[in-house]
């Protein structure tokens, strides 16, 4: 068994859309960033790449790559967890806390755990969702970013 953590944060601007866990979430600011900015699904990413030993997602997916460019993150999940497989690596769970001011995402962890799951090929009981805020406190705090943190145990198969 390996564990494997990953954290990414993005600032928030107007004109983009706001993707978490590879689901769009209606506010009038959204994540920037070479991608999509989804920075749930980069933090799953690097916890995937560094439980397997495998570096990180700019090792994977570097942003000075122009095919990445506006690219749906669920692609880097999904194109990590088949690499994961051919190496002989199954996820066991994942642990997931996405921390935002704002938008209020209680009423969002749901679809997001699903969308997760099916990305990882597990059920949804091995998927977990938590969301905080950032008190007013910082970047986050304020409103200016969103981050996530993501924990991922994997076993060979």
């Amino acid at each position: 068994m390996r564990i494997g953590t990953g954290h990414d944060t993005h600032r928030l601007a107007e004109g983009r859309a706001l993707i978490l866990g590879g689901v769009r979430i209606e506010h009038s600011k959204g994540l920037v960033g070479h991608s999509d900015a989804d920075v749930v699904l980069h933090a799953i990413t690097d916890a995937l790449l560094g439980a397997a030993g495998l570096g990180d997602i700019g090792d994977s997916y570097p942003n000075s790559d122009p095919q990445f460019k506006d690219h749906d993150s669920s692609f880097f999940v999904t194109e990590t967890v088949k690499r994961l497989s051919q190496l002989g690596w199954r996820i066991i769970n994942l642990d997931v806390t996405i921390f935002a001011q704002e938008p209020k995402l209680g009423p969002v962890k749901e679809a997001i755990r699903d969308t997760i799951a099916r990305m990882l090929g597990v059920s949804t009981h091995q998927v977990n969702v938590k969301a905080k805020t950032g008190e007013h406190v910082g970047h986050i705090g304020r409103g200016e970013a969103i981050g996530c943190h993501a924990v991922v145990l994997i076993d060979s198969i």
